[in-house]
């Protein structure tokens, strides 16, 4: 069976590009033998990352999110049962916030920032589906 689960989180420490290529890189390699799909969007200090795959799988690593020291405020936006992956292409795939059009986010929220702590998972489903449609994902 199929879930996607999407979560929010605040950095404990100031983000370094260093450190954002490690988590990717190690993200990448543990969800690729996993079978997780997703992708990881950041502003700031704060996370939204989309996960997708079996429910053992997809629930054994927000657990491990959960407890990882480099995040705090990890917020569960939205969980559902899945026919199929939306981000299927991505082991995980990145978005620089700071490289988005402000309107674009602006679309979705009260401010043109991310802050998905005061929208519904839904809406931030819909502007990660956006994201991808123009193109602003790398790192597949």
């Amino acid at each position: 069976m199929l879930v996607r689960l999407l979560y929010a989180s605040r950095a404990s420490q100031p983000l370094t590009p260093e450190m954002t290529e490690s988590i990717l890189a190690k993200s990448r390699a543990h969800n690729n033998d996993s079978g997780v799909t997703g992708i990881l969007c950041f502003s700031g200090d704060i996370f939204m990352q989309v996960l997708e795959g079996g429910r053992q799988p997809v629930s054994d690593l927000y657990s491990a999110i959960i407890r990882d020291k480099r995040h705090h405020d990890v917020v569960l936006l939205d969980f559902e049962e899945i026919t199929e992956r939306r981000f299927s292409g991505w082991t995980m795939g990145q978005v620089n916030l700071a490289k988005v059009n402000p309107c674009t986010l602006l679309k979705y929220s009260e401010k043109p920032c991310l802050d998905p702590f005061s929208v519904s998972g839904k809406v931030s489903l819909a502007l990660l589906e956006e994201l991808i449609a123009t193109a602003a994902i790398v790192g597949r």
